[in-house]
């Protein structure tokens, strides 16, 4: 079996100074499609942070991409998230430069220097997104599906070893976000990229299904029982 590329232990998650899930268990291993769902506020987005060491880790064990969070130290925060893919529901573009200039940006600060293996890999992601043609387009010129695909080729940049996908579909109509989700099993699919994905969109889960962990009442544990599904994802 697989090591776990991202594996939690009895871990407390913290919104700010407050506890919102207590003991949780996780582990997630490559080619994994997982999803992470429940109402608002139950603690979805603090379970990101946590994996991505944006909130801090003080009681239980987790491990992402064999760096360990408790105590991690902030000269070590870049290089774990130069192991992860990190997608949002406002695709968070420069609008002030092309998508070119988006994906280059990324690159540089990440230690690419060499300009002709910059521009390689900046068009292998936008084939692999279908947005080859797009390069020199302004975000504002793009939808706002176009603009999500242009936030997945950035995701993949570093060749990471899994995306993390929070709400990625939140601001998109149901075809457009459709369009996404089989973008995003087909990079599972066909690259290997596990995949952790925030969601409260109970037919998005079903169309495209996956591992889902539930968060309700404190707790995210693994379920399978679609009911308890429905359940968790009643707004």
């Amino acid at each position: 079996m697989s090591e776990s590329i991202i594996s939690f232990k009895n871990a407390d998650i913290l919104n700010g100074e407050e506890t919102v899930i207590f003991g949780l268990d996780m582990d997630i291993r490559p080619s994994d499609f997982v999803y992470i769902v429940g109402k608002v506020g139950t603690g979805k987005t603090s379970i990101i942070r946590t994996i991505i060491a944006e909130n801090p880790l003080e009681k239980g064990e987790g491990y992402v991409c064999g760096f360990e969070l408790n105590g991690i130290r902030a000269k070590e925060i870049p290089y774990l998230r130069r192991k992860l893919g990190v997608v949002f529901q406002d695709f968070q573009l420069l609008m002030d430069r092309s998508v070119e200039d988006n994906l280059c940006f990324v690159l540089g600060a990440t230690g690419w220097k060499d300009r002709s293996a910059i521009e390689r890999r900046i068009l292998e992601v936008l084939k692999a997104v279908g947005m080859e043609t797009k390069a020199h387009k302004m975000p504002h010129q793009l939808s706002g599906g176009e603009q999500q695909r242009i936030a997945i080729a950035r995701a993949l940049l570093n060749e990471p070893a899994v995306i993390i996908a929070d709400e990625p579909t939140g601001n998109l109509d149901n075809e457009t976000a459709d369009g996404i989700m089989k973008l995003l099993t087909r990079i599972n699919h066909e690259q290997g990229t596990a995949v952790v994905m925030v969601t409260h969109n109970r037919s998005i889960f079903e169309k495209y299904p996956g591992r889902a962990f539930i968060c309700k009442d404190e707790h995210c544990t693994e379920r399978m029982d679609n009911e308890v599904i429905d359940l968790a994802l009643t707004i």
